[in-house]
């Protein structure tokens, strides 16, 4: 999936973080701890930011002072680097709430899966969370690649490689093919996840963002 360097270098980073002191400061106690929990939680912060009614939570000075002496992220969203699908503002959360790991399509190398074992392991964070999203621009150019077999320049071939097997796979299915591949590919993400046994510990799930109506979905 990535290079030897690659994994050498993400290996490098989790390490340095992993040594770091441990979060000393309490976790706040209305923070959930279990993945239902922290589920309903994200769902509802969403249900308010389609509704007009987001609250902006935990953006204090107060909050942040206290932040300065740990965190305690109560989920992992591994999420596309859209900046139409910002996960802190589609789910009403604030400082120090989430452990957001973005990356165009939400594609897996090393240094993703490395961030995911630190909120797990580290953090003890409780739910991951793979949320993809309609119209999604590295699914787009991964279509457009095996429509024409165009070569992928640089550093998009990475992005592309990972997408292409489930494009092809949902290739024939009737409507739309870009529909198709981007939720194919999400739970491909989450079911990578969820196979890792650096994860275990964690509840993994997939959702779908729609674009249109802000709308997060939980895919099957």
């Amino acid at each position: 999936m990535a290079s030897n360097r690659r994994a050498f270098l993400a290996a490098t980073a989790v390490g340095a973080l992993a040594a770091a002191p441990a979060p000393t400061a309490p976790a706040p106690a209305d923070r959930p701890t279990d993945p239902r929990t922290a589920l309903a939680e994200l769902l509802a912060g969403n249900r308010r930011y389609v509704t007009y009614h987001s609250r902006h939570p935990d953006e204090s000075s107060g909050r942040r002072h206290a932040l300065a002496d740990g965190q305690h992220p109560f989920a992992v969203v591994v999420g596309c680097i859209d900046s139409r699908v910002p996960p802190e503002l589609v789910f009403d959360q604030g400082l120090g709430d989430l452990l957001c790991i973005r990356t165009a399509g939400q594609v897996l190398d090393e240094a993703v899966l490395g961030s995911i074992q630190y909120g797990v392991e580290e953090l003890r964070i409780p739910l991951v969370l793979v949320l993809g999203h309609e119209r999604c621009g590295a699914v787009a150019a991964t279509l457009d690649h095996v429509r024409t077999g165009t070569p992928v320049p640089g550093h998009l071939k990475l992005l592309v490689d990972e997408i292409v097997p489930v494009a092809r796979r949902t290739r024939a299915l009737p409507g739309d093919w870009a529909e198709h591949t981007m939720r194919a590919h999400t739970a491909w993400v989450r079911d990578a996840i969820r196979a890792d046994s650096a994860f275990t510990s964690a509840h993994v799930t997939a959702a779908r963002f729609d674009l249109d109506t802000g709308l997060v979905s939980l895919l099957p």
